[in-house]
């Protein structure tokens, strides 16, 4: 155990070589990224961008609900983030005679500010290294179920610890480097968050589908929040009496823009990336995984498109469903796309097999290195034909067939949390929507899933002579959970369900998930053992490389310029768009998609852009930086060389979507709205600029 200790220690001093690549995190910085920050033109130090002991930057950075990332831009809370990331929010708080969707919303003081249920912040207060505690007393030699065990009870014993040292706060312990190393976080969590101003979708989402992971973009992907506190500052449920927090670090905002090769640095929670892939997964991704999901997807998504088009209610009841799904989608469909145009596989076979020979040579084979790549490629196929039914189980049955939600409710909750949760359910569900996806959606699990819940043949197949549509159609005219009254009523009287057809259904699926799990769990330790002794395998080989840890949601930093880049042969792209690009996209044949307001459409006439204009009398909209950022890095903020805000992350380009399994140093690029469209928006658009007196400028 001494000897990973000490190769993640040598990790961790090796200065930042080559290219842009690196989701760093924020106790390294010093060690690691400090002095290639400060030759790259970063004017700030190490210290004053994450500190253990005093406020930093870090502390204006903020988890935004489930997975985004926000950060607060004034002393009271003013909190901005992606529109995509508020917009289930904005969705749950739309209505037909209030489409906050279609039409945007501003609060004009405080008063009017509308708590958003369910809403939470979570700020960062204290990053610890506990990897002694959790791997020094797990032997070498352990592996398997053994090793899995003693991780998670020591895991477990330093998460009870912290939650008794930091009363109130939550405390999440996650591993890295496939879980050689480990680290707990400390965090405040505020539940009383309230919308405080939201561009129409027009803006928001500008380009819709046919521009997500697109460049040129135009899209202004901003929304506005505000986080309130009890009378002490701290954490409280909403109050009417809560007051905005009191921020003791907040982002300054800069008016001056950028040139090309400036400085850029982002801070954020990215989501999930595999650069430690192998190609016996990359296998498995391109043949198996990304196509059925793009196919159940698609199937749904056309299904939800048609009855969105066709109901106001129902557009708003499932916007930010199908928003959800199609981000997904259209990220697996250019996953699979650069992987096979940027030969990733090709790549990680060139590693493997460089691997493969320094093992051989230089360690032993009691240390497990030899085998670690063996122990991968046994897994990938051993568990193959589970994994490919449990994912088509989950993407057409638990992700689409609405109905086994409140199932799944019936079984879990009883009296009075069951009505709320079935209350909020009803509020987004179009019952003729779900039975139409319904359909489909068994159609296509029949001819295509080899492992199929025991509904099928007891009762699709007995009752029903094989016909899917017809037990459909039974389903949702018998399940008292196909209708709202009814359910509401059910639960009120506290009736039991169990016979109910979704319950029954949902019980169906529910084992056979279960199964296919089990199914692949020696396959799971055998492929964690392997995962985690190629990593550090490879640090071991290259004991000089700067290691990142693949993403996980926890907090990182990573830092580039502002850049163009070549997408194609005779083809150079810009590093910046302005809002002549959405005047030009304006699309009356594809108005869900690029429609421009009449207000924005006077404003650009008018030339009407006061002090958001750059140099040249343009406003500028989106512009280009080459950090490394992955999903839940929407909403990040990117930074200047003296750390104020310029921009917010909210995508990446289509020529690098292989980027998760494999960075592209040459054509990787994050997408940015502009600061200055931003506020252009609030205060020339929507005449709100009582926010921007707030802020405070660079």
């Amino acid at each position: 155990m001494k000897k990973l200790f000490l190769l993640l220690a040598a990790a961790c001093v090796t200065l930042s070589a080559a290219a842009d690549e690196g989701m760093w995190m924020l106790p390294y910085l010093q060690k690691m990224n400090a002095k290639d920050m400060k030759a790259r033109g970063c004017k700030l130090s190490a210290e004053e961008i994450y500190s253990m002991n005093n406020s930093s930057l870090k502390d204006a950075i903020v988890i935004f609900g489930g997975g985004c990332t926000g950060e607060i831009v004034s002393p009271d809370g003013l909190l901005f983030t992606n529109h995509h990331c508020g917009y289930g929010s904005i969705q749950a708080l739309s209505s037909v005679e209030h489409d906050y969707l279609k039409n945007g919303f501003w609060a004009m003081s405080r008063a009017e500010e509308i708590p958003a249920p369910g809403l939470k912040v979570r700020f960062i207060r204290k990053i610890v290294d506990v990897t002694s505690d959790i791997l020094g007393a797990v032997p070498d030699i352990a592996g398997g179920e053994e090793r899995s065990r003693l991780v998670a009870e020591h895991a477990e014993a330093v998460k009870s610890r912290f939650e008794t040292e930091n009363p109130g706060m939550e405390i999440s312990v996650k591993p890295f480097f496939g879980g050689n190393q480990f680290f707990a976080f400390v965090i405040e969590v505020f539940s009383d968050v309230r919308l405080v101003g939201t561009p129409p979708t027009s803006i928001g989402k500008f380009g819709g589908d046919t521009d997500n992971w697109m460049w040129p973009r135009h899209t202004g992907d901003f929304s506005v929040f505000r986080v309130y506190a009890g009378p002490d500052n701290k954490p409280a449920d909403y109050a009417p009496e809560n007051r905005p927090y009191k921020a003791g670090k907040f982002l300054k905002v800069s008016l001056n823009g950028y040139d090309e090769a400036d400085f850029a640095m982002i801070m954020g929670f990215p989501g999930s990336t595999q650069r430690y892939m192998t190609s016996y997964e990359i296998d498995r991704m391109l043949e198996v995984e990304n196509p059925q999901r793009i196919f159940i997807r698609g199937e749904r998504q056309a299904i939800l498109k048609e009855d969105m088009a066709a109901s106001d209610k129902v557009r708003i009841q499932y916007a930010s469903k199908y928003a959800q799904s199609s981000n997904y989608w259209k990220n697996s469909i250019g996953m699979s796309r650069g992987i096979k145009r940027l030969d990733v596989k090709g790549r990680k076979q060139e590693q493997e097999a460089a691997f493969r020979a320094w093992a051989a040579k230089n360690t032993l084979p009691t240390e497990g290195y030899v085998d670690a790549l063996d122990k991968i490629r046994e897994s990938v196929e051993e568990n193959l034909p589970a994994f490919a039914s449990r994912q088509y189980l989950q993407e057409a049955f638990l992700r689409a067939v609405e109905i086994l939600t409140p199932a799944r409710y019936a079984l879990m909750l009883k009296g009075e949390e069951l009505e709320r949760a079935l209350k909020s359910f009803y509020k987004d569900y179009n019952m003729p929507t779900d039975r139409r996806v319904a359909k489909r959606m068994f159609q296509i699990v029949k001819e295509n899933c080899k492992e199929l819940p025991s509904v099928f043949a007891e009762v699709i197949d007995k009752e029903f002579g094989g016909d899917t549509d017809a037990y459909v159609d039974y389903l949702y005219d018998n399940s008292v959970l196909a209708d709202e009254t009814q359910a509401l009523a059910a639960a009120a009287s506290g009736k039991d369900l169990a016979k109910d057809p979704a319950v029954l259904l949902s019980r169906s699926v529910a084992q056979k998930m279960r199964a296919l799990s089990e199914a692949q769990r020696d396959g799971q330790q055998k492929y964690a053992d392997g995962h985690r002794l190629y990593i550090a395998g490879l640090m071991r080989m290259q004991p000089k490389k700067a290691w990142a840890s693949d993403a996980n949601f926890t907090i990182r930093l990573t830092y580039g310029r502002v850049l163009p880049y070549d997408p194609a042969d005779g083809i150079r792209y810009n590093y910046y768009t302005t809002l002549k690009g959405v005047m030009e996209k304006e699309n009356p044949a594809n108005p869900t998609e690029f429609t421009v307001p009449a207000k924005l459409k006077e404003l650009y006439a008018a030339k009407d852009f006061g002090r958001y204009a750059n140099a040249a009398g343009e406003l500028p909209t989106c512009f280009l930086a080459d950090c490394d950022i992955t999903g839940g890095n929407s909403g990040s903020p990117v930074l200047n060389a003296r750390g104020s805000l310029i921009g917010l992350a909210f995508d990446g380009n289509w020529e690098a979507m292989s980027g998760d399994v494999a960075f592209e140093p040459e054509l990787q690029r994050t997408i940015a709205v502009d600061v200055r469209y931003v506020l252009f928006v609030i205060d020339k658009f929507a005449g709100a600029g009582w926010l921007l007196d707030e802020l405070q400028f660079e």
